[in-house]
C-alpha cells in the first residue's frame, strides 16, 4: 500500500480537487488504539485500487487536522475511521470492524 501522509490542512482542498478525476481514501488512524491497528493491517493485506489515491492521517500528531476532515466533508468523527470521497464529496464511511478492503473497492467502483 502506498500511503501518502496527511499532515495539513491545505491537503484537502488537493483531495477534493483530485477527487473529481479519481477516488481519494482517507484513513484515520489512532496510535494508541488496537481496534485501529487491526483495521490497518487488514487494509495493508489488501490489495489496493490502483486508480485511488491513500491517505493515512495520524489522528494523535494531527488532532486538529482530524477535526478538519469531519468538518470539510461532514462526517461525525470516528477512530480509526476510512472515508471516500468523489467529486468534492464523502460518499461512504465507515469505522472500527467496519473497515476493510473489499468493501472499499466495492464501494470505490460504483457510480
Amino acid at each position: 500500500m502506498n500511503w501518502i501522509p496527511l499532515t495539513s490542512i491545505e491537503q484537502l482542498d488537493v483531495i477534493k480537487a483530485k477527487s473529481t478525476l479519481n477516488p481519494q481514501v482517507i484513513f484515520k488512524h489512532s496510535t494508541r488504539c488496537s481496534i485501529s491497528s487491526m483495521a490497518l493491517n487488514r487494509l495493508e493485506r489488501e490489495k489496493a485500487p490502483e486508480h485511488a489515491d491513500f491517505y493515512f492521517l495520524d489522528l494523535i500528531q494531527h488532532r486538529q487536522l482530524s477535526n478538519a476532515v469531519a468538518e470539510v466533508f461532514d462526517v461525525h468523527h470516528e477512530s480509526p475511521q476510512i472515508l471516500l470521497i468523489k467529486n468534492n464529496t464523502c460518499v461512504y464511511d465507515e469505522s472500527h470492524q467496519g473497515i476493510n478492503m473489499q468493501e472499499l473497492i466495492e464501494q470505490v467502483s460504483s457510480n
